[in-house]
This record gives C-alpha cells, sequence and structure tokens, in this order.
C-alpha cells in the first residue's frame, strides 16, 4: 500500500477513532502528515504531525478515504460531501444506503472495530456496497488489519449482529471479570489482589485461545471431561442461566443496531 495515500478521521480525537489513528501511524501505513483528523474541542496532544481541523469539509477535501468514528447521533447533523471519495462508516446501525445518500458517494463501506483497536487486536467485520472496487477493497483490508484482523461479511445483516458480538465484544470479558472480582471481593480478598488475579485470568484466556485457535466449546468441554473444580463452576454457571443470558445479550444489541439503522 502507498504511503501517499491520504486517510481522514472525522472522530479523530475520539477514543476510537484516535485508537485507529495510532495504529494507522505506529503500521506505517501512511506517513502522518497523511493523516487528517477532526475534533470539536480543543486539539488534543496525540498525533502532532499530523493534520488537525473542526471543518469536517476540509477534512474530507484533504482525504482519498475518509472513515466516520463518531456517535449514530451526531452522525444525524454531519453534513459532508465526500463525492466519489471512498468513506469507511465505523458507526453502529447506519446503513450502507443512507451513507452513500448522505455523503454522495457510491463507494461506502460499514466496518465494526472494536475497542481492542487500540491495542491492535481488534476483529472487525465489514461490509462494502456492490460499487467498491478490488482496489477499494484492498484499502479497506489495509487499514483494518491495521488494528487487528478482519472479515468481509456477505450480508448487511450479518453487521448488524456482529455489532453485538465483536463490536461489544470487549465489554463482556470485562462484565465477567467484574462479576468474578466482586465475588472475590465479597469473600474477604483484598479489592487489590482480587483485581490482578481476575485480569490475569481474563488476560490469559485470551492468549490461550488465540494460540491454540481452538473451537471455545472443544476446551469448555476438555474440562467438564475432567470432573474437576472447574466443571462444577461451569455447571453452576449454566444451571443459573449463563447461556442464555449471553443469547439475550446478543440479541437485544442486535435489535439495538437494527433500530438505529432505521432511525437514520
Amino acid at each position: 500500500m502507498s504511503v501517499s495515500l491520504r486517510i481522514g478521521i472525522i472522530g479523530g480525537g475520539g477514543w476510537l477513532g484516535g485508537a485507529i489513528a495510532g495504529s494507522i501511524l505506529d503500521s506505517g501505513l501512511v506517513d502522518p502528515q497523511n493523516l487528517c483528523l477532526s475534533h470539536r474541542g480543543d486539539q488534543p496532544l496525540r498525533f502532532p504531525d499530523s493534520f488537525w481541523t473542526k471543518d469536517n469539509q476540509e477534512l474530507a477535501g484533504r482525504s482519498d478515504v475518509i472513515l466516520l468514528s463518531i456517535r449514530p447521533d451526531d452522525w444525524r447533523w454531519l453534513a459532508v460531501d465526500a463525492s466519489g471519495k471512498l468513506v469507511i462508516s465505523v458507526m453502529a446501525g447506519i446503513r450502507l444506503s443512507a451513507l452513500s445518500e448522505r455523503h454522495k458517494t457510491s463507494r461506502v463501506v460499514r466496518a465494526l472495530p472494536n475497542a481492542a483497536a487500540e491495542v491492535a487486536k481488534s476483529y472487525t467485520p465489514w461490509i462494502g456496497a456492490s460499487s467498491i472496487t478490488r482496489d477499494d477493497r484492498a484499502v479497506v483490508r489495509a487499514i483494518l488489519e491495521t488494528c487487528g484482523s478482519e472479515d468481509e461479511v456477505a450480508r448487511e445483516s450479518d453487521i448488524d449482529y456482529l455489532t453485538g458480538l465483536t463490536g461489544s465484544g470487549p465489554a463482556f470479558p470485562a462484565l465477567l471479570a467484574a462479576a468474578m472480582m466482586r465475588d472475590a471481593v465479597a469473600r474477604g480478598l483484598p479489592a487489590e489482589l482480587a483485581r490482578r488475579a481476575v485480569n490475569t485470568v481474563i488476560s490469559g484466556a485470551g492468549r490461550l485461545l488465540e494460540r491454540r485457535d481452538e473451537c471455545p466449546d472443544d476446551v469448555v468441554q476438555t474440562f467438564l471431561d475432567y470432573r474437576g473444580t472447574t466443571a462444577a463452576a461451569i455447571e453452576g454457571m449454566r444451571a443459573a442461566g449463563f447461556d442464555i443470558s449471553v443469547a439475550h445479550g446478543l440479541s437485544a444489541a442486535f435489535k439495538k443496531s437494527v433500530s438505529m439503522g432505521d432511525a437514520s
């Protein structure tokens, strides 16, 4: 990929936009001077060699590829003409058709990176409009791979489902960790010790799954077959409704994503 590519990130001063910007620069995909970022408040101190602006239309004029990294509610007021340019939205819910109409370009993509983009460990599903080119796909993959791994999906509804499964994904281990830590503290462990124990368990489990690349069901079954303390814990959690709670949560996220698109 040519370092002459010019990338603009609307919302580059935010958490996700800044994480994507950092990953792009760390990878060397573009030179800092070819990265443009917009912000609403005081200019952030990050990326001092890149171009910062409060004018989103100015950003569009300076960019070949425009990433939209803002809240869907804020997007409803964003009037940026990106005629003929490649636009990549990382907003939940907003449909390809709405992006194309609003920004006056048929070259639109929906992508859903997650918070792990900050450490280049995001999983990012994406889908492009039928008119995007082979070169556009190569650019999308190059950008998203700086944040972790990516997959192009076949249907826009897949993005709506994956909004919960992977877009929200880092929140779920954190939710489990928070519940584990509360239980540990309730049992009398010091909070600092409980935090360190739980965070290490969660991060270690992620690395183990990544390295072994096994089906999670097979890992769970291995523990169940051993019939030890872990099996007792798994069976207790499932009896209390663990699996159905996860399914309910993912269903709620899917419905929210669809409703956000309907409202756009």
